[in-house]
């Protein structure tokens, strides 16, 4: 693929299946069929519940359709693998800004955005809801329906485009999403300190109210690491501030902590994802924990009982995700009364004859 600035790049990816995909939806309206929507296929084993529903694979609605390098805007259909998108970028010298995980290169731009995943940089440079301007979708009616739009500052009122992130397909089908990226840092390095997990909390803390470079800090078994990104004078400066045990260039250990390559991630217990303050104390859950996300995205391997490691997230002002084991069960936290019929009222608006990934959220829609 070539990826030239200021080009239009329409002609030269003809991977347009919207109609083929609208005749599907009409076809399973028709029969009351529930489709399970995939493309990638990276993400259904690992997130969200189990969704029993015929297939409609949407790989081969792909393609990059704009970019303009200097407005730092990227479109895409939604089946364009992540690693075709990212090398485009890195032509230019510009990045996604969530750096999200490629999942051994299967995941695509429209499931990246429908689970709403993002990397360690996320507390630094924002989520894949910060980063979408814009999408392209159809609904359970067969209709295509168009949110937000191609440049920074476009939307005026509800921004529907940030709901679809994260909604896991239960809403429509994407066709295409529009999203900002940023120039890639011209320098990058890690710093080494040797603490325990209580030290690394009030560390990561303390460094968040400074004015330095960071984009990316994890603990795990003992070792503090913190990236910083930016002008190498910046980071060259920060590093002389902190005074780290040891400093040095390490793109390997984010590319695996992104992409759950880690030996802490290849451990058989039950994997569970908390999201905290980044200030909450440690959380004793009986298992081997792993922070990310200056300590606001937490994982752990643990054989408690959901209900008890849910209980404690909530009791430090978060809530607890199972991201890998117990398939058929409540992967996630339970939604209040309230907002589990406010979540109800927008599938329905959306998607009125329940046939989109029923299930993958909750066990009713």
């Amino acid at each position: 693929m070539h990826c030239l600035p200021d080009t239009d790049m329409t002609d030269r990816n003809q991977a347009d299946h919207s109609q083929r995909i609208v005749a599907a939806i009409t076809e399973a309206r028709s029969a009351q069929q529930a489709l399970y929507i995939s493309a990638g296929g990276s993400k259904r084993e690992c997130i969200g519940r189990n969704c029993n529903a015929r297939i409609l694979d949407v790989s081969d609605h792909s393609g990059i359709i704009d970019y303009q390098p200097a407005e730092l805007v990227i479109t895409a259909r939604a089946g364009t693998p992540l690693p075709v998108l990212i090398d485009c970028l890195e032509q230019q010298g510009q990045v996604l800004p969530f750096e999200p995980p490629l999942f051994g290169g299967k995941a695509t731009i429209g499931g990246t955005l429908a689970c709403n995943l993002s990397g360690p940089a996320r507390p630094w440079s924002g989520s894949v809801r910060d980063a979408v301007l814009g999408v392209q979708l159809i609904n359970g009616k067969a209709e295509l329906l168009n949110f937000g739009g191609k440049v920074m500052k476009n939307v005026a009122g509800y921004d529907i485009s940030r709901l679809i992130a994260g909604s896991m397909g239960t809403l429509g089908i994407l066709l295409e999403a529009s999203f900002k990226v940023l120039p890639g840092p011209a320098s990058e390095l890690t710093l080494n300190f040797a603490c325990d997990q209580d030290e690394a909390i009030i560390r990561m803390n303390t460094w968040a109210g400074q004015p330095l470079p960071i984009s990316g800090a994890s603990w795990w078994q003992g070792c503090l690491q913190l990236r910083l990104s930016g002008a190498e004078s910046e980071t060259a400066r920060a590093a002389g501030l902190l005074q780290a045990d040891d400093a040095k260039e390490n793109p390997n250990f984010w590319e695996d902590l992104r992409e759950h390559h880690l030996n802490f991630f290849s451990q058989t217990n039950e994997l569970w994802r908390l999201s905290l303050p980044p200030s909450a104390p440690t959380v004793d859950l009986d298992g081997d924990c792993l922070l990310d996300w200056g300590g606001a995205q937490r994982w752990y391997q643990t054989s408690l009982p959901a209900l008890e490691i849910r209980k404690r997230a909530v009791s430090n002002g978060g809530y607890a995700t199972m991201f890998r084991g117990m398939a058929d069960g409540a992967r996630f936290q339970p939604m209040a009364p309230a907002l589990e019929r406010m979540q109800q009222k927008i599938k329905m608006a959306f998607d009125p004859n329940c046939l989109f990934n029923v299930g993958r959220m909750s066990k009713a829609w």
